[in-house]
């Protein structure tokens, strides 16, 4: 037991030093104009709305945390649409579970170093930034709302294979089902699927926000406002 705590607690301490490196690096320069950035966390809109956030867990495509808290911000107008998208989803017997929201962008910088280059269609690329680094892009699945478990999709959440495409025909007659009802559910609140990622969406008003580099631990911190990535 004290071997795997002090496993996890050099895990953390690694990524606190990677974080501050890449910090200093610095994401892509813009300017704007931009929306001022006021990213809230999903489950104090709706506490209905389940978390899985899989970055903050060795449950990943990496097989470690990137993320020392499991939390999951988005800018506001984003995040009171996904809440609708929630609603309209448990009428239909399901509710949606999260996995992945705002993300800062020296996270996406580990992920495009640590993925291969046949697979860089999976992770966006840090020179440009990600609608993730902008509070504007939710990774995400459903459960059933009767027996709580998650629905099986025609690929797994981070599968970089030719299943994750949202026109992807393979799999069961069921799983592609709830695919699309996710879908449509997500597109009647002004999100955009990735293609090549049926859990991937984007917020239409993606562009009017900056690319962030902000830890979750200093969002919302009183009297401080998001920083912006410099």
């Amino acid at each position: 037991m004290r071997t795997n705590a002090l496993t996890l607690l050099s895990s953390f301490l690694a990524l606190i030093v990677l974080s501050s490196v890449l910090h200093a690096q610095g994401p892509p320069k813009e300017t704007g104009p931009f929306r001022e950035p006021d990213l809230v966390e999903l489950i104090k809109l709706d506490k209905k709305i389940r978390l899985d956030i899989r970055y903050a867990s060795a449950n990943n495509f990496l097989g470690r945390p990137v993320y020392t808290e499991a939390r999951a911000f988005l800018q506001r107008p984003a995040a009171e649409a996904l809440v609708r998208a929630n609603k309209s989803l448990r009428k239909q017997g399901f509710g949606l579970v999260i996995h992945d929201g705002y993300r800062p962008w020296s996270v996406t910088k580990v992920f495009w170093d640590a993925t291969p280059e046949d697979k860089k269609q999976f992770v966006a690329d840090p020179a440009q930034g990600s609608k993730h680094n902008r509070g504007c892009a939710v990774d995400l699945s459903i459960f059933n709302l009767k027996s709580g478990k998650v629905v099986e999709m025609p690929s797994a959440y981070d599968e970089m294979s030719e299943r994750s495409h949202i026109n992807y025909t393979g799999g069961t007659d069921e799983a592609r089902r709830l695919r699309d009802m996710l879908r449509a559910a997500m597109e009647a609140e002004g999100f955009a699927v990735y293609e090549p990622e049926w859990w991937h969406y984007d917020y239409k008003d993606w562009k009017e926000y900056p690319i962030l580099n902000t830890s979750f631990a200093e969002i919302g911190t009183a009297g401080k406002k998001t920083k912006l990535a410099r």
